[in-house]
């Protein structure tokens, strides 16, 4: 979902969502990995053997398949006729990143999965590995839909597009299935470890809540109920509980506003906290106080800490860094140093490494890329 002033307009754009034809292959040669462990910063004592996976572009929302060989994520990059975000997917354990396409599987090349219209978001591995699901707009226009003007509303929005639907494709590129067909919101997909069912946000209801389904559409039901925008949501690692970003405006021009701006298809996201419940909905609890943003949580592979995106501790919107809790609000880390952006955290399956997305050693561009770490206790 990606627009903030300057740095922030071009990254966090990607939060806030297939034709049968593979994506172009270009000849640029693969780029040389980084050596070892020269992007990271000495502060970042959990962090070890840090690679970089992609070079160029907004990369964004990474996320691990269940063998933990790839990532699926968002890419834009103008420069490459990707002018509004797409899916692809390329694999962790090659020796060299890579910001070149590619039809084939991944083999240090970018893979793209979406149909190249619209605009997408949030994709994610099913059990197998075989598909991705993710939102995209593409049913209602070949084109991207248009952005918000944050200059004429001077402040940072989200778009919460209504035609974003759900799909499911395979690593080629074809669309197995559609999973909603509304005219409301529906992205931010996420599939629970046990690889039963997943998690989604939409406005269906007429409010931004979270929503569980089952793998093949069916089974729909409502978790969250509270005004406010919920979303970006995640299993813990028994599937038990989801952790997720809201907003919670409490007096009367708070509220006000939200739904002002909802009745557009837009949210402000400058004010959310961390919450975490079970995944009917029951024992609701808001794990920060910390104000300002803070979003992208994943859990420990432990399931007793969140690691998030926060900007808590900035004066002008950024730097975002990393940072992990407990479950009971205590004990809050920095993780990360970088001096514009670090988010989308996620551990590997098996809990030894850390894919996220930085804005670290770009040379002073805009580019976004994805790192892959290994974790220290």
């Amino acid at each position: 979902m990606n627009y903030f002033f300057s740095a922030l307009l071009c990254v966090l754009l990607f939060l806030a969502s297939c034709n049968n034809q593979p994506a172009p292959a270009t000849t640029e040669p693969i780029t040389a990995a980084p050596v070892v462990d020269t992007l990271r910063y000495p502060e970042e004592k959990h962090l070890k053997n840090v690679r970089q996976l992609t070079f160029g572009g907004d990369n964004a929302e990474a996320y691990f398949s269940f063998a933990g060989d790839k990532l699926t994520y968002q890419w834009t990059h103008k420069e490459k006729g990707i002018t509004c975000d797409q899916i692809f997917f390329l694999s962790t354990t090659m020796q060299n990143g890579s910001d070149s396409l590619s039809s084939g599987e991944g083999r240090g090349e970018a893979t793209r999965i979406s149909t190249g219209k619209g605009r997408t978001t949030c994709s994610y591995f099913l059990p197998g590995d075989s598909l991705v699901l993710y939102a995209s707009t593409h049913i209602t226009s070949d084109t991207c839909p248009q952005n918000p003007n944050m200059k004429d509303a001077r402040q940072y929005l989200w778009p919460l597009f209504d035609s974003y639907e759900i799909f499911i494709a395979d690593l080629s590129g074809n669309v197995k299935k559609q999973l909603t067909d509304n005219k409301f919101y529906d992205a931010e997909a996420t599939v629970s470890p046990k690889g039963d069912k997943m998690v989604f946000t939409s406005t269906r209801t007429g409010d931004c809540e979270l929503f569980t389904m089952n793998l093949d559409g069916s089974n729909v039901k409502q978790v969250t109920t509270e005004l406010g925008y919920d979303g970006g949501a995640f299993f813990s690692p028994d599937g038990s509980k989801l952790v997720f970003r809201a907003s919670r405006p409490k007096t009367a021009e708070e509220q006000k506003n939200y739904k002002a701006l909802l009745a557009k298809g837009l949210v402000a996201p400058s004010d959310m906290e961390i919450f975490v419940c079970n995944l009917d909905g029951s024992d609701m609890k808001q794990i920060t106080t910390l104000g300002k943003a803070n979003w992208a949580p994943y859990f420990h592979p432990s399931g007793n800490k969140i690691i998030f995106c926060s900007n808590h501790q900035s004066e002008k919107g950024f730097p975002f860094h990393l940072y992990m809790i407990n479950m009971d609000g205590t004990g809050l880390e920095q993780i990360t140093f970088d001096p514009m952006f670090d988010s989308f955290p996620m551990f590997s399956p098996d809990g030894k490494q850390l894919a996220f997305c930085s804005n670290r050693f770009n040379g002073g561009t805009r580019d976004t890329n994805i790192f892959l770490a290994e974790w220290v206790e």
